[in-house]
């Protein structure tokens, strides 16, 4: 047993007997924590929460090849074309923007695009008559 539960044990019986105990032997009690260590008590377990989340996300982007913004290549647009064929625009890491077509059989390269050709728009414009 511990000596609290001693303690503890000691004080019912002594107070069920009609004796009162003495304030030294309460003082024995141990102090109560300080700040620092109830702010480690919850930043530690906080911290290896935040540790295993780190890992679980590095190894999902493992698993399922997810990419970051570091990528070498990104899809900027699919433009699905037929039940199997689209047109996919592709970035590489440099800036440089292409065009390939890709069919259930087969990858193609269709073309450089500009940087004229990749400027949009927010709305098309309407002409008025």
């Amino acid at each position: 047993m511990s000596k609290q539960t001693l303690t503890a044990i000691t004080a019912i019986l002594s107070l069920a007997s009609g004796t009162a105990m003495s304030a030294e032997a309460v003082s024995d009690a141990p102090a109560t924590s300080s700040v620092a260590g109830e702010l480690l008590a919850i930043l530690l377990p906080l911290a290896f929460i935040i540790a295993g989340l780190l890992v679980v996300l590095r190894l999902v982007r493992r698993r399922y090849k997810l990419t970051g913004a570091d990528a070498p290549l990104s899809i900027l647009q699919i433009l699905p074309l037929g039940p199997r064929e689209r047109l996919v625009l592709v970035k590489s890491r440099s800036g440089r923007v292409f065009t390939i077509g890709v069919g259930a059989q087969s990858v193609n390269f269709v073309t450089d695009l500009d940087a004229d050709d990749l400027v949009t728009t927010g709305k098309p414009e309407v002409e008025a008559s």
